[in-house]
C-alpha cells in the first residue's frame, strides 16, 4: 500500500472513531422511510433514469455506506458492493446493511488494490463527493473502476468541480472573507497534507493524524475514464457547493459541482 494512503486509513479510522453521536444516526431511517435520501436533487434525477433493478451496484469510498444503501433499497437493486479504506466505517456500514435487511456488503480496501474477485461485477458504479482527491494517479484509479464494470456498465460521477481547488476556504492562511472568489491555488496539480480532521464527521477541532489528498482538473477525470475503456455520456455543472467549504458562493455564477456519467464500453 502506498505510504500516503496508509496514513489517510490510520486518519480516517481516527476520524470515525471521534465522530460525533449525530454521525449516520439518521441512515435506518431516511433509508426507511425516504425515496433515495442522501443524494441531492439533480443526482436522484440521474439515478431514477438508470434500471438499477435487479442490478449489481458498486460504490467506489462509500464512506458510512449511507448512500449505496439508499441507492439498493430505492432503486431496487439486487446487490451492493461498497469498498472503503476504514475498516471501523466499513464494519458499521455492515451493520446498517444487516439492521436494514439489504443485499449490500462492504469491503476494507485500499481502491487500487482491488482484486480480479470483482472483475465485472458492477452493472452501475458509482462516486461520490470527496472520493477522488484521495488518489495520485486517476488513470490508475479509474483503470480499476473499469475492471469491476462489466460491459455497457454505466458509471455516475456526483463530484466538487475542479475549479473550486483554486480558491481558499476559511481557516486556511490564504482565505480572505472579502475575496472568496480569488484564485490562490494551482488548478492543474497540487498536494495538500494537514492535521486539522474532519470536522463534518466529528463536529469538533482536533490535532489528527495526516491527510494527504490531491487536486485533479477536469481533464484528468476524463482522460482516466476515456484511457480505460469508459466513454463519457454526459457532464453537467452546477453553481452550488456540495463541500460545505463554499456554500457562499451559491448560485454566483461560479461552477461549484458537477456530475459525470459514462458508459463502460462493449467488447
Amino acid at each position: 500500500m502506498d505510504k500516503y494512503i496508509e496514513g489517510n486509513k490510520e486518519a480516517w479510522e481516527e476520524a470515525f472513531d471521534k465522530r460525533d453521536a449525530s454521525w449516520g444516526a439518521d441512515i435506518t431511517a431516511r433509508v426507511q422511510n425516504e425515496d433515495y435520501p442522501f443524494f441531492n436533487e439533480e443526482t436522484k434525477d440521474v439515478l431514477k433514469k438508470i434500471n438499477t433493478e435487479d442490478a449489481v451496484i458498486g460504490q467506489f469510498c462509500c464512506n458510512n455506506g449511507r448512500e449505496l444503501l439508499s441507492l439498493v433499497k430505492s432503486g431496487k437493486a439486487k446487490k451492493g458492493i461498497g469498498f472503503d479504506i476504514a475498516e471501523n466505517q466499513v464494519a458499521f456500514a455492515n451493520e446498517k446493511a444487516k439492521e436494514l435487511q439489504l443485499p449490500c456488503v462492504f469491503e476494507a480496501a485500499n481502491i487500487y488494490d482491488i482484486d480480479d474477485r470483482y472483475r465485472e461485477q458492477l452493472d452501475v458504479a458509482l462516486i461520490t463527493i470527496g472520493a477522488l482527491c484521495w488518489f495520485d494517479d486517476l488513470n490508475r484509479f479509474f483503470e480499476v473502476v473499469a475492471k469491476c464494470m462489466k460491459p455497457g456498465a454505466v458509471i455516475v460521477i456526483n463530484e466538487q468541480h475542479p475549479f473550486t481547488n483554486m480558491l481558499a476556504t476559511e481557516g486556511e492562511e490564504l482565505f480572505n472573507p472579502n475575496y472568496r472568489t480569488a484564485c490562490h491555488y494551482s488548478y492543474f496539480e497540487h498536494e495538500w497534507t494537514g492535521n486539522d480532521g474532519i470536522y463534518y464527521m466529528t463536529q469538533k477541532s482536533y490535532r489528527s493524524k495526516t491527510f494527504t489528498d490531491y487536486t485533479h482538473p477536469l481533464s484528468e477525470i476524463i482522460s482516466g475514464m476515456c484511457n480505460n475503456g469508459i466513454v463519457v455520456t454526459d457532464l453537467k455543472e452546477y453553481d452550488y457547493d456540495l463541500s460545505g467549504g463554499f456554500s457562499s458562493l451559491d448560485h454566483s455564477g461560479f461552477p461549484l459541482s458537477m456530475i459525470i456519467q459514462g458508459r463502460k464500453t462493449e467488447r
